[in-house]
């Protein structure tokens, strides 16, 4: 299936995306609006209908209580991460928080988002007054298939794996995004294998370039796709700011 023509997707740098779906429904993922790439402040976000964090390190968290305060959004996450939000009331009054785990779907107002595995780690510091690490449950990525079928996998944070033939097999994503950087996630060598386990004719690079440490490229994905003799693959090289779809 070719990209979806009734769906925007949105990058604003780092793993921090918008995804405008075929109902009018506004979904953000991993809202660290915050990050040095972005072009639109956190302050700026308006609208939220569906909010999904990865795992709760700052540069994914990033300003996901603030926007979601502001915004009354669902946010299905992982059951950590919903313990945390339901008693210290980050998320606002009006946000339905609905904990869930790998394995599982969710289905909101006709989206239906399902957690998969994520190989990373997930606390990150408080800072004063606690003074201590925060965990918020395990990394995940989720695959979302959106009013009209399409479906779409958010990586989050991770290196290639084994199950994500799994993934393909039982979610059938058209449309992927991956961390590229490297040193935190994998680079992208590594991403190409996750291309071939995956299975997607479209890719959507990101987690790179927000700092100089994260230093893999497109350009770099495209070679080492090719090197693995994929063929069918499109990378999508998209500005922070620019829309695919």
């Amino acid at each position: 299936m070719a990209l979806d023509p009734e769906t925007q997707f949105t990058w604003y740098g780092h793993s921090c995306f918008e995804v405008r779906s075929p109902g009018g429904k506004t979904i953000l993922i991993d809202p660290w609006f915050s990050n040095p790439r972005s072009p639109r402040g956190p302050e700026e976000v308006d609208r939220c209908d569906l909010l999904l964090v990865t795992h709760g390190h700052f540069d994914h968290m990033g300003d996901a209580p603030a926007i979601a305060s502001r915004t009354s959004p669902t946010w299905p996450c992982i059951h950590e991460m919903d313990l945390w939000l339901s008693h210290t009331g980050k998320a606002g009054e009006g946000t339905k928080v609905i904990g869930f785990n790998q394995g599982g779907t969710v289905e909101v107002d006709g989206i239906r988002v399902s957690m998969v595995p994520a190989v990373h780690s997930a606390g990150d510091w408080t800072g004063a007054p606690a003074e201590t690490v925060l965990y918020l449950g395990e990394p995940a990525g989720f695959v979302v298939e959106l009013e009209n079928g399409f479906r779409f996998y958010h990586a989050g944070d991770t290196i290639p794996f084994g199950d994500m033939r799994l993934i393909a097999e039982f979610h059938r994503p058209e449309l992927v995004f991956l961390p590229i950087g490297g040193h935190y996630t994998m680079g992208p060598e590594q991403a190409a294998l996750a291309v071939e386990l995956l299975g997607a004719p479209d890719v959507v690079p990101m987690h790179y370039g927000t700092f100089p440490i994260l230093a893999g490229t497109p350009a770099q994905l495209r070679e080492a796709i090719a090197r693995r003799g994929l063929s069918g693959v499109t990378v999508h090289e998209v500005e922070p700011g620019g829309r695919l779809g």
